[in-house]
């Protein structure tokens, strides 16, 4: 009799051990991952983490207890060999068995990536990549191979106009070849029926449409001038004039610093300098605004031929239709130049 009683309280105390081991082990996968007053947290996973590497990434936000029940998860379900990248929001008040569950499902968040404004495709490649997980040295040598943007339908002349600088919602783990897809994607979708036609109905391709944009915008910030700016150049264009774009030239010399342009900077022999080949540059200077590309596609009407900084350094221009006019311009916004020792 005794036997028996001394195995059922045995029985009783495994059962109330695996109890309260099963306790224990609950209370740590249904934690709250989370620190009290954190607010969401992303988590970023690459292609060289492990399982311990992306519980250390918890370290300072997480509770102990929720990264301890995470980590016998991991353990149980051999997440170390199903480890998925992206960028994960970790939300305040979830549960280490769902976030779990969310980290071994590829369950990621989305990043918004706003394609910059920029000069050159080494600062794109820079900027997508802080972005994205992608690496800036294989975007900037896919973006400068002709290869590669002869796939894309382009040249690495024409390669910035691929790229409309509106905000896309993408994953932050998202492939070059899936991520270039996506902006060729965007623009096919941006150059509709509707633009291509106001763009035939100046004379020019989409492509001309962003070189001259790209002009544009490095001759101002101000988007109520680009209109007329863009009627200008048309212009000139259409009556076979030289451009005569002073931006053209920094970009001829790869001098973006040059605050002023001296005659022996119109001599550099480049398809580039608008002062010594005619027409439109062999592709744009930079990947231009909307509002640049919006200013070509609808231009304000007027018989402006020449423009100049004002003298008030506004960064606003004077417009002139007549070439003696235009020199009074020069000749002010030259005097406020030497009078502020810009060389």
């Amino acid at each position: 009799m005794k036997k028996k009683h001394y195995v059922l309280i045995a029985l009783t105390l495994l059962t109330a051990t695996g109890a309260a081991i099963a306790w224990w082990m609950y209370s740590q996968v249904s934690a709250t991952v989370l620190k009290d007053g954190q607010p969401t947290h992303y988590l970023y996973i690459d292609n060289d983490d492990t399982q311990d590497s992306v519980l250390a990434k918890l370290q300072g936000v997480a509770t102990e207890k929720a990264i301890g029940g995470m980590r016998r998860l991991a353990s149980w379900y051999d997440y170390d060999s199903h480890i998925r990248t992206g960028r994960y929001a970790i939300e305040p008040g979830s549960k280490a068995l769902d976030v779990f569950r969310q980290l071994r499902n590829g369950q990621q968040t989305p990043v918004m990536l706003t394609v910059p404004e920029v000069r050159t495709m080494d600062r794109m490649a820079g900027r997508l990549a802080r972005k994205l997980m992608l690496d800036s040295t294989e975007i900037a040598n896919a973006l400068t191979s002709q290869d590669f943007c002869r796939q894309m339908g382009y040249d690495t002349t024409t390669i910035a106009c691929l790229f409309v600088p509106n905000t896309y919602e993408v994953y932050w783990n998202t492939s070059l070849d899936a991520l270039m897809k996506r902006l060729a994607r965007e623009h096919d979708a941006f150059w509709n029926q509707e633009r291509t036609n106001k763009a035939r109905a100046q004379g020019l391709t989409p492509n001309e449409v962003v070189t001259l944009a790209s002009i544009i915008d490095e001759e101002t910030a101000n988007n109520q001038e680009k209109p007329t700016i863009a009627g200008m150049y048309l212009n000139r264009l259409h009556r076979g004039m030289l451009l005569q774009a002073d931006p053209t030239v920094k970009y001829a010399l790869h001098d973006f610093s040059l605050r002023r342009i001296l005659n022996r900077h119109l001599t550099v022999d480049s398809p580039y300098n608008t002062y010594l080949y005619p027409g439109l540059p062999p592709g744009p200077i930079r990947v231009p605004s909307v509002a640049a590309i919006e200013a070509v596609l609808n231009p304000a009407a007027h018989d402006f031929l020449y423009m100049c900084a004002k003298e008030d350094f506004s960064g606003t221009h004077n417009f002139a239709r007549t070439l003696a006019e235009h020199n009074q311009n020069a000749r002010r916004y030259q005097q406020a130049l030497n009078q502020r020792g810009i060389r």
